[in-house]
């Protein structure tokens, strides 16, 4: 009997916390000036991001004359939020911004009048559609953890059987490289059908509940 398996790749919620909530005035009479950077994460509320807000906190306190400030939009869809976190940073004339973008393109135009400012922008996670814009990108290899995914669930159903790929999001490109990693795989199993590769889960437990639901009701 065929086994139908869902797969959910998900990047999770998003939540608004920090080593720092707002940058202090820079320090005068001789003292060096300490340098601000602008963490913001897709969100926080997910444990993925807590546990990147606590590197970054790590990073505050092993780097003299670091000041952290981590701010992100509530849920991982709000990308207007997280454009007006970058033009807000970039108004207050902070030293960097890390960013975590929602999406590979509406952040392009931010992150480039960051760079105009004067603001240098480090992508983590998720790329940017502009590479130009940016100084640096720290990532997992997501494509390749879309391979192994489909290289594990084929092993788990015997290589062979029905199998759905629930998607997460339109414009988050982390995912959208693993999406591409295990349906690239999946092809090469041709005992294996995919039965569903065009839904997305949207950005909360209970909107991906809900579609992986509907999949397996089918």
């Amino acid at each position: 009997m065929h086994r139908v398996v869902s797969l959910f790749l998900l990047a999770g919620w998003l939540a608004v916390v920090g080593c720092s909530s707002e940058p202090e005035p820079a320090k005068t009479g001789g003292a060096a000036k300490e340098l601000t950077i602008a963490v913001i994460p897709k969100g926080t509320m997910q444990i993925f991001w807590k546990s990147v807000h606590a590197g970054a906190c790590k990073a505050e306190q092993d780097l003299a004359g670091v000041r952290v400030i981590w701010q992100g939009p509530v849920i991982e869809d709000e990308r207007v939020a997280q454009i007006n976190l970058v033009e807000t940073f970039v108004q207050k004339r902070v030293d960097g911004i890390v960013l975590a973008p929602l999406d590979s393109k509406a952040l392009v135009a931010s992150v480039r009048a960051s760079g105009e400012a004067g603001i240098p922008v480090v992508i983590i996670d998720s790329d940017l559609a502009d590479p130009e814009a940016y100084i640096s990108f720290v990532a997992t290899d997501n494509y390749k953890g879309g391979v192994l995914g489909a290289k594990r669930l084929a092993e788990v159903v015997g290589d062979r059987g029905k199998v759905v790929l629930l998607r997460y999001q339109v414009g988050s490109a982390s995912t959208e490289d693993r999406e591409k990693g295990f349906l690239d795989e999946m092809a090469r199993h041709p005992n294996i059908t995919v039965v569903s590769s065009d839904q997305y889960a949207g950005p909360t437990l209970e909107t991906a509940m809900t579609a992986g639901q509907a999949l397996l009701a089918k």
